[in-house]
């Protein structure tokens, strides 16, 4: 089975790529089909992260295990497509490079059969241009204490002042 897939960049302007992939294939293996896709490098950190229909992330699924004690996260080359991107579950949110924080949604669009002589991975459509820097992310909620702020009352702080 092919997997027809839309990546869009979070940006104000449009800017994506569809891409068909085989099913069977690693969320590795479609880490480096987006990164040519878009023309990166690869030589950067990413993640998967699975979302709901809104796109509210949930699960991070990275290239690489960077905790300090070896937990139980799940990698991109221990997960195939199959396994993650489904009818069902058709999106997840893909980000490139964590110190510039390109942001791409991810949608399953079709699933069709395999075409002989065609070679997968495949970029059907291109369109927009890559920005030189990546889109400014806009927080929606404002941090709710002030850091300037002296702190001159510890009564109405939640901790135990005398802990040690």
């Amino acid at each position: 089975m092919i997997y027809k897939i839309r990546i869009i960049l979070d940006t104000q302007e449009d800017i994506f790529r569809d891409i068909e992939i085989e099913h069977h294939v690693t969320l590795e293996d479609f880490h480096n089909t987006i990164t040519q896709a878009f023309g990166f490098l690869g030589n950067e950190m990413a993640s998967f992260y699975t979302c709901d229909e809104l796109w509210n992330q949930d699960e991070e699924i990275p290239l690489f295990d960077t905790s300090d004690n070896g937990s139980n996260v799940r990698l991109m080359n221990e997960i195939s497509m199959e396994n993650i991107l489904t009818e069902q579950t058709p999106k997840l949110i893909y980000v490139y490079d964590f110190l510039s924080m390109w942001t791409f949604f991810v949608e399953l669009a079709d699933v069709v059969e395999k075409e002989d002589g065609r070679t997968y991975p495949n970029v059907l459509f291109s369109f927009g241009e890559l920005p030189e820097a990546p889109p400014e992310k806009k927080f929606e909620s404002e941090p709710s204490f002030d850091f300037d702020e002296s702190l001159e009352n510890y009564d109405d702080m939640d901790f135990d002042e005398n802990w040690n």
